[in-house]
């Protein structure tokens, strides 16, 4: 009788398995990129109520942190690399961003919705 229900039982897990890696693999990082001390987009929107994948590329030679007081977020990127962060999730409103090295240019906003 075990061996009559193996077959299901390994269908169902694959299926559970595989639903939940297409989940994963349709989300779509939001992206920003630091150019010449700023941030581009500066206001990028993302979702309420869910965590997400922000990608920050330094397309800049020189160093910058990222940091946010409202999202809790203060990393130091590399000129030349990127970092990856899971926010969230987040309540529905703006939250603000900027780099420290450069808080003259590089400033920016996230908007959940």
């Amino acid at each position: 009788m075990l061996i009559r229900h193996f077959p299901l039982a390994a269908a169902a897990a694959a299926v559970f398995a595989w639903s939940g890696f297409a989940s994963q693999a349709a989300e779509t990082p939001y992206t920003l990129t630091i150019k010449d001390h700023r941030f581009r987009p500066e206001t990028l929107t993302v979702p309420a109520g869910k965590e997400f994948t922000l990608v920050v590329i330094n397309s800049d030679p020189t160093a910058e942190e990222l940091e946010s007081n409202d999202f809790h977020v203060e990393k130091v990127i590399a000129g030349g690399k990127q970092a990856t962060f899971q926010v969230g999730p987040l309540t529905a409103g703006t939250y603000g961003f900027f780099g420290e090295r450069h808080m003259d240019t590089a400033l920016g906003n996230l908007f959940a919705e």
